[in-house]
């Protein structure tokens, strides 16, 4: 059997993708034109031992990439000397922290985990320059992040900081087993980890002022770019995957912006759009800046000499979920029929969609959600439609924070649950007068993992020669002018929920 090439087919060479998520870990098999052949999945548990704590064991982890990579090799049905390179996304802000061995010292505090609250207060009380790419340092930090969580287990766990020799991420944690190698990514780091390697690299006036100057000591010393080879499998590694010793591993990131590569955004101007529970706004600027209500820019995190800046809403897929669950419909099929039949602004009612609090532009983790301009003529396809029209505005906000503080997407690559809706799409296209691209393999942070792969193999000379190959366009969702400008007083309505609405909610708490 042969080829379009004449090469044979046993001569074929792959990459494995591995994307390591909240519930579970996912591999998957693409051929270097970027189409995949088969992904496994296999889950593990997440403990809450306290109100805002979330752990888990970073064995689990392990035991789930070894179950995974089998699986996707056995159902690809090719052989395990034709995969040419794998690389790995996980969460990021997962942190854990090892002894001597690479072992972890206790369960991992995974990204969301909040426990650090207090923590990253200290962290903003500083006002070390630093904390620019936080609102331009005005905050809050996220107690999601590295150095809140790390400052936690010495303020309350100090006997096991001392003893740990390594403070890391998943995905150093998962390099490391698999290679022998202590590295850290580049997009980690810049992105959670308040390094700047542009500049200074560590920030090491914000940890003195922290008193946490020997956490810097407790980093992987190497920090790696995306696509740069971390090293070969291990006998041990390659023996746990069923692959081969010395198979090249490659340096991976933090999922959601391995999905950025996933989805072809890796010019200046681009955004990715990734929608899901939550949404995600990721650009690529060719210059830094930092803004009230945005984050970052961080330097370097996704491509040498490019800038990325993140916006980001709590709850947008969920808060629909949460509806529909509510009018106790099985699917989305005849809500989103009720709701096509409305006009724009589903006839004056207005949801502000906090439910879980604002994370972009207002950072406001107290905000709650809303529905107002309720009359008895609304029934479930106004309030469904509403709905996703205020997760629509939402999102509108964070571009229009971005273009106040000098970026303008030229191109949104989306993502996600969000593409299922044609309805929902239509919306968001229209709302932001922007066109909306979709890609022909929505599973972006493992086609993602992919291109990285193919990258340290040598398939490519760059990540962005990669993505000109192995992403492809399905369709592009364009908006309409006329209900652009339809929506207008909506929006503008939308946008002042907030202030009067965090007013109202404040007198209860006097």
């Amino acid at each position: 059997m042969t080829t379009k090439n004449g090469d044979s087919a046993m001569n074929k060479k792959y990459l494995l993708g591995v994307d390591g998520g909240t519930e579970g870990l996912r591999a998957g098999i693409f051929d270097t034109s970027g189409s995949p052949l088969a992904y496994a999945s296999t889950t593990y548990p997440t403990q809450f031992p306290a109100p805002s704590w979330a752990e888990q064991d970073p064995q689990d982890w392990w035991n789930a990439l070894g179950k995974s990579v089998r699986k996707v090799i056995q159902d690809s049905g090719i052989g395990t000397e034709q995969i040419a390179a794998m690389a790995v996304d996980t969460t990021c802000c997962s942190v854990v922290a090892l002894d001597k061995n690479g072992n972890p010292l206790r369960p991992a505090l995974i990204w969301m985990d909040v426990r650090s609250a207090e923590q990253a207060e200290q962290m903003v009380e500083t006002k070390d320059e630093a904390l620019r790419i936080n609102s331009n340092g005005n905050g809050p930090v996220s107690a999601e992040w590295m150095i809140p969580k790390a400052l936690w287990i010495k303020q309350k766990e100090p006997e096991l900081f001392k003893q740990a020799v390594t403070i890391c991420e998943y995905q150093d944690y998962i390099n490391f087993h698999l290679t022998g190698r202590l590295t850290a990514s580049i997009n980690n780091v810049s992105a959670r980890w308040h390094c700047d390697y542009s500049k200074n690299g560590v920030p090491e006036t914000l940890l003195e002022k922290l008193e946490l100057e020997e956490l810097s000591e407790k980093w992987p010393e190497k920090v790696l770019r995306l696509g740069e080879v971390v090293g070969g499998l291990t006998p041990t590694a390659a023996e746990h995957l069923g692959l081969h010793a010395d198979l090249p591993v490659v340096q991976g990131g933090a999922d959601a912006q391995i999905g950025m590569i996933g989805l072809g955004v890796v010019k200046p101007g681009s955004l990715a759009f990734i929608t899901g529970s939550s949404h995600l706004q990721l650009g690529l600027s060719e210059k830094p800046f930092h803004g009230t209500g945005i984050w970052g820019t961080y330097a370097d995190a996704l491509l040498p000499g490019l800038y990325t800046v993140e916006g980001g809403q709590t709850s947008t897929g969920s808060v629909v979920n949460w509806l529909k669950n509510l009018f106790g419909e099985p699917d989305y099929e005849a809500l989103n029929r009720e709701a096509l039949k409305l006009p724009p602004g589903s006839e004056g009612l207005i949801v502000q969609e906090h439910f879980q609090g604002n994370r972009t532009p207002h950072t406001d983790p107290r905000s709650r959600g809303a529905f107002h301009g309720l009359t008895l003529k609304h029934d479930r396809g106004h309030l469904f439609r509403a709905t996703i029209e205020g997760v629509a505005f939402g999102s509108e906000l964070i571009l229009e924070t971005m273009r106040s503080n000098g970026f303008f997407p030229e191109s949104v690559v989306v993502s996600g649950g969000a593409t299922r809706s044609e309805l929902w799409l239509q919306i968001h296209a229209n709302v932001s007068n922007l066109p909306l691209t979709l890609t022909k393999n929505p599973d972006a942070p493992l086609l993602g993992c992919a291109i990285l792969a193919a990258v340290g193999a040598g398939f490519y000379e760059d990540i962005p020669k990669a993505v000109e190959q192995m992403v492809q366009i399905d369709r592009v969702i364009e908006p309409d002018q006329k209900i652009h400008e339809e929506y207008q007083p909506f929006y503008e309505t939308y946008k002042a929920s907030y202030e009067e609405l965090k007013n109202i909610r404040q007198k209860l708490t006097e």
